[in-house]
């Protein structure tokens, strides 16, 4: 998994470096609210951001580890902050873990 998500975390930022580059940070948030369509797709990015980041919060917590370097880059950055947390999980975890109630779990 751990090499997976490298890769992800590559191909993903080398790709918006140069989407940054050809149009900036405001030109990829003005390109997102061109259309309705492009809208329907940002706030879908939105949404999943936010249901990471409840996964991400409870994990932590759980595991005593800091959310909030992971929080402020997945609200300014998106995937970069979950991709992230779980490319930086502490050795030998498998990833989020499943909640007492049978969630979905990512593991390794």
């Amino acid at each position: 998994m751990r090499t997976i998500l490298v890769i992800v975390l590559a191909a993903f930022g080398a790709f918006s470096l140069y989407a940054m580059w050809q149009v900036g940070y405001v030109g990829i948030w003005q390109a997102g609210m061109a259309s309705v369509g492009a809208w329907q797709v940002l706030l879908d990015l939105v949404v999943m951001s936010f249901i990471a980041l409840g996964f991400i919060w409870r994990d932590a917590k759980r595991n005593g580890r800091t959310v909030w370097p992971y929080a402020v880059l997945t609200v300014a950055a998106g995937s970069f902050g979950p991709l992230l947390y779980l490319l930086l999980q502490p050795a030998g975890r498998p990833g989020l873990q499943a909640s007492h109630t049978g969630s979905v779990a990512v593991g390794r």
